[in-house]
């Protein structure tokens, strides 16, 4: 599924190569033309900003976006498990699920960063890769919710996973979710004690039958 592929893309730290020629990201999502119109239109609308923009100012919005926030953390195992020991597990299992198609990545990166995690979803056929993305709807609904709520642009990305997903969000516990979120930190030490919060899904399992950077997996 290329169309995963470039929806890990534009998740990513934005990349000189990408900038320059994110026209043809707009047009593989045209040509595979899995989405529906009104989430192709919002996504080739956020490649049109994304090019307009310049590169200094993207770079800077990703990280206002997603390493400023732990709302928009794009570590899935982040909002389940927090900093509890269950993460460890859960990022081995990642990693041996990555091996086994041949995929490995850095030692220094985390598996559950969701472009690395979409990069592999992109490699696998239809079928498996709906349904593992599936398997982590309600954290991918979670932090799409949290970014329409912020006004993100970022939104559009996180609706066009849900779209592609067989399995649909539990609504009524995403929206609890974001509703008892602590407000988004104003300073550098309001979100080092953010950090320290309690998990957003609480007590859920430690499985995940798929499961802080953008470097990409490597055969």
């Amino acid at each position: 599924m290329k169309t995963l592929k470039v929806l890990a893309v534009l998740l990513s730290y934005p990349d000189i190569n990408v900038y320059k020629n994110v026209d043809d990201l707009a047009e593989t999502l045209k040509q595979e033309s899995l989405l529906s119109k009104k989430t192709l239109k919002g996504l080739l609308s956020f490649i049109e900003d994304y090019k307009n923009k310049d590169f200094l100012e993207l770079q800077e919005r990703f990280v206002a976006t997603f390493d400023r926030s732990r709302a928009h953390c794009l570590n899935l195992f982040e909002h389940i498990h927090g900093e509890s020991r269950d993460r460890g597990p859960a990022m081995v299992d990642l990693i041996e699920m990555y091996a086994k198609k041949k995929l490995f990545i850095d030692k220094k990166e985390l598996p559950d960063y969701l472009p690395l995690f979409l990069e592999y979803l992109s490699l696998c056929d239809v079928q498996e890769a709906k349904t593992s993305l599936g398997d982590t709807i309600d954290i991918i609904a979670l932090i799409g919710g949290q970014l329409k709520k912020s006004e993100s642009p970022y939104w559009i990305i996180f609706s066009a996973l849900e779209e592609l997903s067989n399995i649909k969000a539990n609504q009524f516990k995403v929206t609890e979710a974001i509703e008892n979120s602590p407000k988004e930190p104003e300073t550098l030490d309001e979100l080092d004690e953010l950090w320290k919060e309690q998990e957003a899904f609480s007590g859920e399992s430690s499985e995940c039958g798929t499961c802080e950077t953008s470097a990409p997996l490597t055969q």
